[in-house]
């Protein structure tokens, strides 16, 4: 009876996001239509950047995902090594995602732009 639960929450999960997508279009799409926008406006849009995204965004989360894993490595590397379940990992967690955001700050300001 779990596995059944489990499963259809999954393909669930994946319909929503799916079908969230296709409405977000689809309203995007209709406010275009209502303003009037020509192909070529929109086009111009595109084209100045603003529906671009910052390189150094993707840059941040990967290091920030980066930290947390390791950190899950170490702490569950730890637990085991000294047959504690202490709570390592949250603290863990912590201070490699806040050390990866503090390292990236640094990379951003070298980089002579401000931090996203």
């Amino acid at each position: 009876m779990q596995d059944i639960a489990i499963v259809s929450i999954v393909f669930l999960s994946i319909t929503l996001v799916i079908g969230t997508f296709l409405l977000t279009r689809h309203r995007e799409r209709t406010l275009i239509i209502e303003k009037g926008l020509s192909s070529e406006e929109i086009r111009a849009l595109a084209g100045t950047g603003a529906f671009r995204t910052d390189p150094l965004s993707s840059l941040k989360w990967g290091m920030v995902f980066v930290g947390v894993g390791l950190a899950a490595l170490i702490g569950v590397w730890l637990e085991s090594m000294y047959h504690n379940d202490g709570g390592y990992i949250p603290g863990l967690i912590a201070l490699f995602g806040g050390a990866a955001l503090v390292l990236f700050y640094v990379i951003a300001n070298r980089k002579g732009r401000a931090a996203a």
